[in-house]
């Protein structure tokens, strides 16, 4: 059973009842120029070292052929892969959005690099699900997009003084929540892959400036994804993984 209502709780609701037709139309707009961005992102990143050694790396793995391997001459790679290589090339050059917080506490006052964790997640696993509405993937996309940036909004800005690079960490739970929203998780199993997705949550800021920055962003897409294929088959987690003395945001989040 689900514990009384808190933050997870509220994601859990959010994700599951949220539908397009509840989406602004404004919303929509800038969704499709987020999602133009980010494509652009995909292919300029695609030619960066980092990526091709990460399509070497899959190459190499090999695997179900799920979801097309970028700039792979149409080979394809486990969702999970798929995703790594994707999401690394979105965040490669820097420069995908962001999410900017007017309050003054906050470092820099960004908060996240919001759109490519929960976009390419949506593309991975409506690849990998076949017969996807655009309309589907918009929402899935934008459920990501929201559960990212109201995380990043609750938690103390702590936690990227401390080191922790949010577009890796909270991108994880935009990623998830992209995917379990496509592939239609519900009740426990939308919790359970929430907080597998917490345990998943990554990134140290050391590495900025080095080709694991941008990786943080292609692994957040790719655990968001691992985190909802896990929950679907009954892998287990904590339903109450945001809150708590031991949750996401009193850990690694400083507090909310």
């Amino acid at each position: 059973m689900l514990p009384p209502k808190n933050i997870t709780q509220s994601v859990v609701e959010f994700i599951e009842n949220i539908e397009f037709s509840d989406l602004p139309p404004e919303a929509v707009s800038i969704a499709c120029r987020c999602m133009l961005d980010t494509f652009g992102l995909y292919i300029t990143g695609s030619a960066e070292e980092s990526v091709q050694i990460l399509i070497e790396d899959a190459r190499a793995n090999g695997g179900r052929p799920d979801a097309t391997l970028l700039a792979g001459n149409g080979d394809k790679v486990p969702a999970g892969l798929a995703a790594r290589i994707l999401g690394t090339a979105g965040h490669a050059q820097d420069w995908d959005d962001t999410q900017v917080s007017h309050d003054p506490a906050h470092a820099y006052g960004m908060l996240t690099h919001p759109s490519v964790p929960p976009l390419t997640a949506a593309l991975v696993v409506a690849e990998y699900l076949g017969n996807v509405s655009g309309k589907q993937l918009m929402l899935a996309f934008q459920t990501g997009f929201e559960v990212e940036c109201k995380i990043s909004e609750w938690m103390l800005p702590d936690h990227y003084r401390r080191g922790h690079h949010s577009s890796g960490t909270v991108g994880t739970f935009g990623a998830c929540a992209a995917a379990a929203k496509l592939i239609g998780l519900k009740g426990e199993k939308l919790a359970h892959a929430i907080g597998i997705a917490a345990s998943f949550a990554a990134g140290v800021r050391c590495n900025f400036g080095t080709m694991t920055k941008p990786l943080h962003v292609g692994r957040a897409a790719e655990n968001g994804i691992t985190a909802a294929l896990l929950a679907q088959r009954g892998f287990t987690a904590d339903p109450d993984s945001l809150d708590g003395r031991w949750g996401f945001m009193q850990v690694l989040g400083g507090g909310h």
